[in-house]
């Protein structure tokens, strides 16, 4: 069946997979960004070039009437939200000592007020329905913590916590509330990393070798799918072993 997928921050990385991975399903989906406008419109592009639907839409996901507006826009266009996939998110790494408030701030607006706003804005819909999909991109630094990331681990900790008690809220209407924590993924947040960080990266990790967004994409589309649907309030680790 097909339904109606919303990936935020779906312009690149593991956004991209994830709204690739969806629409290869069947579904139709929305493309969020902030500013990458042209990145947007390539990943839609891909997506009607193989026959199925999509559409860019712009947004600030950690501003409550922006996430209004876009909602507005996606259902006017695709129909109600019925898949949600949280998935954007920035850092501002430094260590705690030198952290500014500007740079927590930032980290939790859009990793985490983000996943708080389009959840709630998607949810009336799921309850009338009977029927929805919330899937957030968390982080085994969620998990495990990472030196200068306080506020990046802080946020992702919070999406779990956050995962688990809406799952309880809202598993009586068939809607499942799940996330995926990713290690080590080849995306333009390791672009930048050092060699020496990406040799390191590599032997800590059981598997070898840093993960591809692919990868998670496969993780979200079966948490999205109906083959999952006894499966909430769970926090699917796709780090090749990286957080045992």
């Amino acid at each position: 069946m097909s339904r109606v997928a919303l990936v935020t921050g779906g312009s690149r990385g593991i956004g991209r997979a994830v709204a690739l991975e969806l629409a290869s399903r069947g579904n139709r989906v929305a493309i969020n960004y902030a500013r990458r406008a042209d990145a947007a419109h390539v990943v839609a592009g891909e997506i009607t070039d193989a026959g199925g639907q999509a559409m860019p839409i712009q947004g600030d996901v950690g501003d409550a009437d922006q996430v209004a507006a876009m909602m507005d826009a996606v259902g006017s266009r695709l129909g109600p939200v019925e898949i949600l996939v949280n998935n954007a998110g920035i850092t501002r790494d430094d260590l705690l000592v030198r952290m500014s408030v500007d740079a927590w701030d930032e980290v939790m607006n859009t990793n985490l007020r983000s996943v708080y706003l389009c959840s709630k804005a998607v949810l009336r819909g799921m309850l009338r329905a009977r029927w929805g999909r919330i899937i957030s991109i968390g982080s085994v630094a969620g998990i495990a913590g990472n030196p200068g990331q306080t506020n990046y681990s802080a946020a992702k900790a919070g999406l779990i916590g956050f995962t688990r008690s809406l799952a309880k809220e809202v598993g009586s209407r068939s809607i499942t509330v799940n996330a995926v924590a990713p290690g080590f993924i080849t995306t333009d947040l390791t672009a930048d990393l050092s060699e020496n960080i990406i040799k390191a990266a590599k032997q800590s990790v059981s598997l070898g070798r840093l993960g591809r967004p692919e990868e998670v994409a496969s993780a979200v589309g079966y948490l999205a799918s109906d083959e999952a649907s006894y499966i909430t309030g769970h926090t699917i680790v796709v780090d090749g072993g990286l957080a045992m």
